[in-house]
């Protein structure tokens, strides 16, 4: 009860929030320990902790915390969180190229301390990735029993760790193999029409388990089987490759086979057509050179399409997607 007393709470309020809280005690001691450096403010304990409870009374998600919580603590050792002017000026002198996420967890704490500033703008490039082969992602995943079929799905969709944790077994149609996903940060909601080999794991998933883990244990495992397959086939370059890049090799393989950059946001759940040029890098794949694709939610065009040669592939989003040689 200390933990949310000490923020001044009514004690009624301070009941209902160590109720929701305690669980999160992790998080929050967390933060409570790192703090430990000469001249660090008392206050800016107070107001992380605050942030943090805010966090989690508005449904933001466990890593979301813990991302803020490690954030605002590398700020509190320099400046007083209390001080928007300081805290800019700590974070201009950074060398981090990592000041536009330093910048929105003040944001968060600013909000939920009600503490006024203009928040100042920073953009960081995104780094080019190198789109992992098909062979050593299936490397990694038929390395576990569990989670193949969790890192096959997401392979298959591109959906984020957290939108797949967040699918129930409901959502999923074994018989059709199709896949509904509620957007996350702010994506749009979508559809997949899943391989028969992924829709008969998932199949077999759902008979030993209820539902899909947290995504903080989707990325632990795909850290644990990643690494442990790299030391057995002695390739460290298997190492490299994160779980968020089965999120780019969907995209880029998606755009190699439809040259459809408008599908390829909508399946990504984009807003704007700039973060989808994100992910497709134009990668030479043999697809690519092979095939002319062409999309359609019209019948008398896909029936032309077909009178010139193209063959139907597969339907997405109320669109019928057909391919033929060039």
């Amino acid at each position: 009860m200390g933990l949310v007393g000490s923020l001044g709470f009514e004690p009624r309020i301070a009941n209902v929030l160590y109720v929701l809280y305690v669980p999160q005690a992790g998080i929050l001691n967390q933060a409570r320990r790192r703090p430990q450096y000469t001249g660090l403010v008392p206050n800016n304990e107070n107001l992380i902790i605050n942030t943090l409870i805010h966090l989690k009374a508005n449904g933001r998600t466990e890593g979301t915390q813990k991302e803020t919580s490690y954030r605002l603590t590398r700020l509190s050792e320099q400046a007083d969180l209390n001080n928007p002017e300081q805290v800019k000026i700590t974070i201009a002198n950074m060398t981090s190229n990592d000041k536009e996420n330093y910048v929105k967890a003040y944001a968060r704490l600013a909000k939920a301390n009600q503490i006024e500033w203009k928040q100042p703008y920073y953009h960081t490039e995104p780094k080019m990735r190198i789109i992992p082969t098909r062979e050593n992602i299936m490397k990694i995943i038929s390395a576990s029993k569990k989670y193949a079929t969790i890192f096959k799905t997401l392979m298959e969709t591109g959906l984020m760790p957290y939108e797949l944790s967040q699918v129930q077994q409901q959502d999923i149609d074994l018989e059709r193999g199709i896949l509904n996903a509620r957007g996350y940060k702010g994506h749009t909601s979508r559809t997949f029409k899943l391989t028969q080999e992924t829709t008969a794991m998932l199949k077999t998933y759902f008979t030993k388990y209820a539902k899909f883990p947290e995504s903080i244990y989707i990325r632990k495992m795909w850290i644990k089987h990643r690494n442990k397959t790299a030391t057995k086939l002695q390739d460290p370059t298997l190492k490299n490759i994160r779980l968020y890049d089965l999120r780019h090799y969907y995209a880029t393989t998606l755009y190699a086979k439809t040259k459809l950059i408008l599908l390829v946001k909508q399946q990504l759940g984009h807003k704007k057509l700039e973060t989808t040029m994100i992910y497709t890098q134009l990668t030479n794949f043999d697809e690519e050179t092979n095939y002319t694709s062409k999309a359609t939610n019209n019948m008398k065009e896909a029936l032309e399409l077909i009178d010139n040669g193209f063959e139907y592939i597969t339907e997405m989003e109320g669109f019928k997607i057909f391919r033929k040689r060039k």
